[in-house]
């Protein structure tokens, strides 16, 4: 496992050369947007009986943070080294395709919940939420991280430049996440938009990871788990299939 462990710190180390921008930029862009809404919203809205809406907001915004950053990690690695060429230096070494494919993934779960764990310490100044289920926000935070860093994995094999994949990015991660629930409960929607949102996978590890903090939830926890855990199981499985067919990695 040298090699597993070598390119993982390698991975781990290219963000955090440069944490100044991978991680202490997206925790400034969470707080102003705990600032602007906490100061509009915080006395109009009460999301849950008993629940502030800044307390509220606080999960989502760490939530949206690790799901953002695990995505970015993965994917912009492997872009970035398909486009300079230094792919090769990785795909050369007698590394298993679980190697490789583990390295990505857990370097880029760091950065996800490093970023996370950066948002709630910065913005449990405002309104500090309470942690009524820890172990469910740890099984959300550590799903979410993996699904997010795997599905980055597939985006930055399939994109052959960075439009492309500032295209998936744009059109399929910020819509999925900003329509969610990270600024909203899904109840206050008409029934249609509910509808929909049900169908939004990461409506699911947002709503569950609250759960962990308040003890309520939109949905079952047990019911948003088995879909994050379902979606990983999917996401992972093509990510690997990729790696270990070579596609667009070898030719």
């Amino acid at each position: 496992m040298q090699g597993f462990y070598t390119l993982f710190y390698k991975e781990v180390l290219r963000f955090w050369k440069v944490a100044f921008q991978t991680v202490a930029a997206p925790v400034l862009t969470a707080l102003m947007y705990l600032l602007i809404f906490a100061h509009v919203l915080d006395s109009h809205v009460e999301p849950y009986p008993g629940v502030q809406y800044t307390a509220f907001l606080i999960p989502g915004l760490v939530m949206m943070s690790i799901l953002q950053n695990s995505f970015a990690n993965s994917s912009s690695s492997l872009i970035q080294s398909k486009v300079t060429g230094s792919l090769i230096f990785a795909l050369l070494p007698p590394l298993s395709h679980l190697e490789f494919f583990l390295a990505y993934l857990l370097a880029a779960m760091v950065r996800g919940l490093v970023v996370g764990a950066g948002v709630l310490v910065m913005t449990m100044w405002f309104n500090l939420p309470a942690f009524a289920h820890p172990l469910w926000i740890l099984a959300f935070a550590l799903t979410s991280s993996a699904l997010m860093a795997a599905l980055g994995i597939l985006a930055g094999i399939w994109a052959e430049k960075y439009d492309q994949l500032a295209a998936f990015q744009n059109f399929l991660i910020m819509p999925l996440t900003f329509l969610s629930g990270v600024f909203y409960s899904i109840h206050s929607l008409p029934a249609f938009w509910q509808g929909i949102s049900s169908w939004n996978p990461v409506f699911y590890m947002i709503d569950g990871f609250r759960y962990g903090f308040f003890g309520v939830s939109d949905v079952s926890p047990w019911h948003a788990f088995a879909v994050a855990l379902l979606s990983l199981t999917i996401l992972s499985s093509a990510a690997y299939a990729l790696i270990k067919s070579g596609y667009k990695l070898r030719h």
